[in-house]
């Protein structure tokens, strides 16, 4: 029988955040939903992020803090993670803020599916006064993101981006642990995370809720590690393609021919015998790149059920071929999938 009240196990990392840290855990407190705890490990702060964790721990016994042993966020996550309990776990970033309803929200919808199912929702990003605007890719990727979450496209769309921004879900233990949790070592760690429930098959429940108010600054880790510097992430898609979806028995076909389509292309030829690429410019049909002749995009109507990766960059490119497709009757995740 499920708990109807369950202990919601927050996992937060915490690095040199002190200026944003006390909102952060304002905003925490001030959840509706009050069965909860904050596991709140710090990595190696240089500033006052010990200090204002060990202030709130001491205030509000559900504060659990700790000191991270290894170094960088993955590390400590794990840390965090040994010492939750909870049956639910959920995410939280330092520099970022609650809504007061965001809990109270995510509990009430996974108790109405049960294990086997992650709850994700939306997100908005915003910068402190006097620091200018969101970026506009940002704003571009939170657009996206909740329109992914309101039509539960997450599993259509994961080869584009990261479907579900670390601190927008609600899993079960059980579940997370099946799915190997924070232990692989692989950055950007949200988006190999929604790999690893696309490979084991949980359900994800999107939810059409604004759940996470999220700092837009100018050194957050997105923009200065390395990890996250080509933010396309090839190597991880590829990677999951040939794991979760590719079928070895059908021809595969990469569509695009500008940057993206031959940095496609060079990685699957590690691992792919026999590719098929096509474009819509006149200009490179019939040349030979990387030992493949280049075809018009009509080649695949003479392949037998070939699977379709797009790796083309222009939006109303992106909906033009998505409008051929359809008209020649190929199905999304089924038979193409968009890599950008």
């Amino acid at each position: 029988m499920i708990n109807s009240n369950p202990l919601v196990s927050i996992i937060m990392a915490a690095k040199d955040t002190a200026p944003y840290l006390r909102e952060c855990l304002d905003s925490v407190l001030a959840q509706t939903y009050s069965n909860w705890e904050l596991i709140a490990v710090n990595d190696h702060s240089s500033d006052e992020t010990p200090v204002i964790l060990a202030e709130y721990a001491a205030k509000d016994d559900r504060i659990i803090y700790a000191d991270g042993e290894g170094f960088k966020l993955i590390p400590t996550l794990q840390t965090a993670y040994a010492l939750s309990s909870g049956a639910l776990i959920n995410r939280m970033d330092s520099d970022d803020k609650m809504p007061n309803y965001k809990i109270e929200v995510l509990v009430t919808e996974w108790l109405k599916y049960g294990k086997g199912n992650v709850i994700a929702g939306g997100t908005e990003h915003f910068v402190d006064a006097g620091a200018g605007e969101v970026g506009n890719g940002f704003l571009r990727y939170e657009k996206w993101l909740n329109n992914v979450a309101k039509h539960n496209l997450h599993y259509e769309e994961i080869y584009r981006e990261c479907v579900i921004p670390s601190h927008c879900w609600i899993i079960h233990r059980d579940d997370f642990d099946a799915i190997d949790g924070f232990n692989p070592m692989i950055y950007p760690e949200d988006y190999d995370l929604c790999f690893r429930m696309y490979g084991q098959k949980l359900n994800i429940v999107g939810i059409d809720v604004i759940l996470h108010h999220w700092r837009d600054r100018s050194n957050r880790i997105s923009r200065t590690w390395d990890e996250y510097k080509d933010n396309r992430y090839y190597n991880l898609k590829v990677k999951n393609f040939n794991t979760i979806d590719n079928d070895t028995s059908r021809e595969l076909v990469i569509w695009g021919a500008g940057k993206n389509g031959k940095d496609l292309v060079k990685l699957f030829q590690e691992s792919q015998t026999k590719l098929n690429w096509v474009c819509d410019n006149d200009r490179k049909l019939g040349k030979d790149i990387y030992g493949i002749i280049m075809q018009s995009s009509g080649h695949i109507l003479e392949l037998h059920n070939p699977q379709i990766i797009i790796a083309v960059s222009s939006p109303t490119d992106k909906l033009e071929i998505k409008a051929q497709l359809k008209l020649w009757g190929k199905e999304p995740r089924k038979d193409y999938w968009f890599f950008n």
